[in-house]
């Protein structure tokens, strides 16, 4: 115990543990990054097991100190190159590191296509797992060799190594978060990785470059990118200062072109969104709202309308005595007079008018209180059906299809559910979706597909509207009515139908497929 009484032996321990730290940014830097593409979950521990192994490899290479003292050694050379088994390595591992860097920062400066919600692909943990272990033998290698180079003790070496590890691993996990929060850190980070990888290449040819001049151009650049968060976070501060609401409001009508703002568009949106994950500002009914409200420029009146099936009208070639006793059972304030069958209409009655008639004994004048409503195809958007609806003098809209027959109908009551959700008619219940303890969710078929997109978090609507109701997906991908029990798969969800009443989907079991680690 002599050697801890040798006050070189403290300085040189203290050295190195600032040295391994240093060199050991970098292995942490591409940890993190690759990390980051993991699932959240898996993120915590892809960072133990990397930092572990980097561990693991240095103080295994530090055992091996006679093994590692033949790697510098030369074994042939090349156009007047000599190559040792460490230039290998580092070329390699600079040629890796360069590549992967490479791709990682065309990726994020293109801006790959972002997959619909419900679907985020992350990486395969075993993938990042081998590419971490890859740069850890390679980091490991150039670690170790430094150690030897400037101290006799094993020991000593082995403690810096893992004193240098804990401080990296307790670092690690507010860098993963770090990172993961500001996207210019990222390309900054890769910008390191490059100039590391570039280095390595170098050495490797044995081109000797100073380790300070790099630290001291990444410094610099850190100090800069600190200056930039600080004044960032201090915008931040003046946007939160006001109403976020307000300033919500604000961001949208410049986004249409309403208004000028004095804080850049982009900076405003960033804070917006992040108080409104951390659920500091909105509720999630009213983002449904305000979801449902951009929606309806791109959504046909045909995902709106009471379909056909569940309409209310009147058969003016019945007996007066049944006509009677139909207006006495209406529910709705409008009702729609047809001949025969209610693809032939002839107009919309009042339901208040035609009880008022018959409560003072008069007969009914069907030509006087038939109106005509507006008639619309299938296929037009909502808000040019909201026109046609403020200029009709029953505001209600006919929906029919190409050859002309009733499709369904529209009325104010229906663009406003579309926005904030139904409204159940007397006697009418609303869709169901109930969450299940085993987890998943049991729904009715004829819920709204994009009420059901904020619910569960999955995006099943069509881009080309083909469908409105989950029933409607099912018949789609199916093609074709299904059985009890019947199940489909798709865009990670699990479908099973379990009741079918008639011509209809009854109820359906919704659960998440598991996706391989």
């Amino acid at each position: 115990m002599d050697f801890l009484a040798d006050p070189n032996i403290w300085i040189g321990l203290i050295t190195l543990i600032i040295l391994e730290v240093v060199l050991g940014i970098d292995n942490l830097v591409f940890i993190a990054i690759l990390a980051d593409k993991l699932p959240p979950h898996q993120r915590n521990k892809a960072r133990i097991i990397g930092l572990s192994l980097a561990l693991g490899m240095r103080v295994a290479l530090l055992f091996s100190i006679s093994w590692i003292v033949t790697l510098t050694q030369p074994l042939f050379s090349i156009a007047g190159f000599d190559f040792s088994g460490r230039d290998i390595i580092l070329i390699l591992g600079g040629v890796f590191l360069l590549a992967k860097g490479t791709m990682e920062l065309h990726e994020r400066l293109e801006g790959a296509l972002k997959p619909k919600e419900g679907k985020v692909v992350h990486a395969v943990f075993w993938q990042v797992i081998v590419q971490i272990v890859v740069l850890d033998a390679v980091f490991s290698l150039d670690s170790v060799i430094t150690a030897v180079g400037m101290v006799n003790n094993l020991w000593v070496m082995i403690t810096a190594v893992c004193v240098a590890m804990a401080v990296m691993i307790a670092a690690s996990k507010p860098l993963m978060a770090f990172v993961s929060k500001h996207p210019t850190v990222v390309i900054l980070c890769l910008g390191f990785l490059l100039m590391i990888g570039f280095s390595l290449v170098v050495e490797g040819f044995g081109f000797h470059i100073p380790k300070g001049y790099l630290y001291a151009a990444i410094g610099f650049s850190v100090l800069i990118e600190a200056a930039n968060q600080i004044g960032r976070h201090n915008r931040e501060k003046r946007i939160t200062t006001g109403d976020l609401r307000e300033r919500t409001s604000e961001a949208v009508l410049r986004l249409l072109g309403g208004r000028v703002g004095e804080q850049p568009l982009g900076e405003t949106m960033d804070v917006i969104a992040e108080r409104s994950l951390q659920g500091e500002l909105f509720k999630p009914e009213e983002k449904e709202m305000i979801r449902g409200v951009l929606d309806l420029g791109e959504r046909p009146v045909s995902s709106i309308m009471t379909p056909g099936n569940e309409l209310e009208w009147l058969d003016l070639d019945d007996s007066p005595e049944e006509l009677h006793e139909a207006i006495r059972k209406l529910t709705h304030t409008r009702v729609i007079l047809a001949r025969d069958n209610v693809d032939d209409f002839v107009g919309v009655a009042i339901t208040k008018e035609l009880l008022n008639t018959l409560i003072d004994g008069k007969t009914i004048d069907w030509t006087r209180v038939a109106r005509q409503p507006a008639i619309v195809h299938e296929s037009t958007d909502v808000l040019k059906v909201m026109e046609q609806l403020r200029r009709s003098p029953v505001q209600m809209a006919m929906i029919v299809d190409e050859h002309g027959a009733l499709e369904g109908i529209a009325t104010p009551t229906d663009v406003l559910e579309a926005i904030a959700g139904e409204f159940p008619d007397i006697g009418e219940e609303a869709a169901s979706l109930e969450a299940q303890e085993e987890g998943g969710w049991i729904a009715d078929g004829f819920i709204d597909i994009r009420q059901l997109r904020g619910a569960i978090g999955h995006d099943l609507v069509d881009e080309a509207n083909r469908y409105s109701t989950l029933a409607g997906y099912i018949l789609t991908q199916m093609g074709h009515l299904p059985r009890e029990g019947d199940c489909v798969e798709a865009e990670g969800l699990r479908l099973e139908v379990i009741s079918v009443d008639k011509r209809s989907i009854g109820k359906v079991r919704i659960s998440e497929m598991l996706v391989p680690a």
